[in-house]
């Protein structure tokens, strides 16, 4: 996702942040995919550094790294939420 894709995510994403709990917060930055998932990735992300992803295998690679990325958006959002919390 470029840099421009990322601040939309992060725009659209405000809102969820503005309802968050400290339970919600805390659930979000444990979430990890498991270990069948993260080698499923680590295989797709070799075979396209490689050149060799099939389409079906090209569109499963693009959707898991468009959910990591709203994952991360959220997390960093569940961050400076919890940063805020502890700081007041």
């Amino acid at each position: 996702m470029s840099d421009n894709g990322t601040k939309v995510l992060d725009e659209l994403l405000e809102p969820v942040a503005r309802a968050f709990s400290r339970e919600v917060a805390q659930a979000l930055m444990n979430i990890r995919a498991n270990d069948a998932t993260r080698a499923q990735i680590a295989e797709l992300a070799e075979k396209c550094n490689e050149g060799r992803l099939t389409p079906t295998e090209r569109e499963d690679y693009e959707s898991y790294v468009q959910a990591m990325d709203l994952i991360s958006v959220l997390q960093a959002k569940a961050r400076i939420w919890l940063a805020s919390r502890h700081a007041t």
